[in-house]
């Protein structure tokens, strides 16, 4: 007999969470002004808003926690977290800041001006209101295939690479640099295959341009790589990462992802003219070089988990989780973003509830319903996070509307897997009864999605 899947990992504490009734959950909803990032903590049964800064940590991170160095400048914990940059990434030159944002901040502060154009595949949220902000331009060069939330092809959040090379003929001139995100947070958590990481490389040379990875995920798209590439197998998940730094100039980090870290985040390149550019703002905006935006502690944790999230058992629990979700959402027939991505499942919102107006935003819609089913929490990825044309001003209705249920790493358990596609397979076969969404009262210029206040219609 075969044995089952098991996870690769022992717990050693828990945290008691609370169920709730639908009673309580309406006025809580109705108070958060129909935003899930409005509600409290202890008011969400099952969190998927995020697997950003929600992991738990280690014994050998809380370990390292107490060899922190709070020292403010030539910290030995900033040396212990560069090493193992260096080792993961191979690149010399890193910046630590407190998060993936703070990152794109830094160095974006330093690359991008009024009139950049940043091509690149779906820049999420944070990204894409970094260059915007700078009166810059985001320009979407994802395949078209990535639009199809029922195709299974392996890579399913690759660049265009024709449409990567009209951009920079048309745009060279503007364009500071090519960023990649791995994996593809906003197509559906979709991982970048090796192939087409040289595909960019080659164009950028060509044009004489460099490539930036955002890199939240990077070991989950090497798990990818390993697992569905050919001629990967049977390498290691940090020599399939070394090998994809290899074909970058940098990377921005939120190490509150794959470097299982409640806070916590770096720049690293291996241009020393970017480093000399981008620490003249960590200074001001983030803290000394030896410290960024982080404590000594945490820098130390990061460099355990970093080491500890590249190697291939743990990515596979974590991975296997997620395609445990998507497996009960197969025998309940609810359309998601296939194949299943790393780190969570995004449900096509349109393909659920079809008799919303998308100026009703129908993902939004189906958090809400699915928070009020059963106290779960997920987070749109959609039509009020794209924001408006800052052009134009209108509503961006382009893309996709996607209901994302991340899975935090080395928390929830398959049971609660379990309540959640139940949950959702409740809100599912009543479907047809929802027919109104909700409308915005208020929202801010950019990233409106954390702050947005919202009218229920139904």
């Amino acid at each position: 007999m075969e044995l089952p899947f098991a996870e690769s990992w022992r717990i050693k504490m828990v945290e008691p969470i609370k169920k709730s009734t639908r009673e309580e959950r309406e006025q809580w909803m109705k108070e958060a002004d129909y935003n899930l990032f409005q509600l409290r903590s202890e008011q969400v049964y099952i969190d998927c808003l995020t697997d950003s800064g929600t992991g738990a940590m280690s014994d050998r991170q809380w370990a390292a926690v107490m060899m922190g160095d709070e020292s403010y400048a030539g910290s030995s914990s900033f040396f212990h977290l560069k090493e193992m940059i260096n080792k993961i990434t191979g690149f010399e030159y890193v910046i630590p800041t407190h998060q993936g944002r703070a990152a794109e901040n830094v160095l974006f502060s330093h690359l991008v001006k009024a009139g950049s154009i940043v091509p690149g595949n779906s820049h999420f949220d944070t990204t894409k209101g970094h260059i915007e902000s700078r009166k810059a331009t985001a320009l979407d060069c994802t395949i078209d295939e990535a639009k199809d939330t029922q195709l299974e092809i392996p890579f399913k959040g690759n660049v265009d690479p024709k449409k990567l090379e009209k951009a920079l003929a048309e745009h060279h001139e503007n364009v500071p640099f090519i960023i990649v995100t791995i994996t593809n947070n906003t197509a559906g958590g979709q991982p970048v295959s090796m192939q087409n990481l040289r595909e960019v490389r080659a164009i950028a040379d060509k044009y004489g341009k460099r490539v930036v990875l955002d890199s939240a995920r990077f070991a989950e798209n090497a798990y990818f790589i390993k697992t569905r590439e050919e001629g990967y197998a049977d390498k290691t998940i940090k020599e399939i990462a070394l090998e994809m730094f290899s074909l970058a100039d940098g990377m921005t980090m939120s190490a509150k992802k794959d470097g299982i870290v409640n806070m916590g985040g770096f720049i690293a390149t291996r241009h020393e003219d970017w480093y000399e550019g981008a620490k003249r703002f960590c200074i001001p905006f983030e803290g000394y070089l030896t410290y960024g935006g982080m404590n000594g502690r945490d820098m130390e944790a990061l460099a355990v988990g970093l080491d500890e999230n590249t190697e291939f058992d743990n990515l596979e629990t974590r991975i296997h989780q997620v395609e445990f979700l998507a497996g009960l959402l197969d025998e309940y027939g609810i359309p998601y973003q296939r194949p299943v991505g790393g780190h969570a499942i995004f449900v096509d919102a349109d393909k659920v509830l079809t008799k919303v107006p998308k100026e009703e935003f129908p993902a939004q819609t189906l958090a809400i319903e699915l928070y009020l089913e059963a106290g779960v929490r997920g987070c749109e990825i959609g039509y009020i996070l794209a924001d408006r044309d800052p052009v134009t001003r209108e509503n961006r209705f382009g893309g996709l509307d996607l209901l994302r249920l991340c899975v935090a790493r080395r928390v929830y358990t398959d049971n609660h897997m379990r309540v959640i596609a139940a949950a959702l397979k409740n809100v599912f076969d009543r479907r047809d009864e929802i027919t109104r969404g909700v409308e915005i009262v208020w929202e801010a210029e950019l990233m409106r999605h954390f702050t947005v206040k919202l009218k229920k219609l139904f």
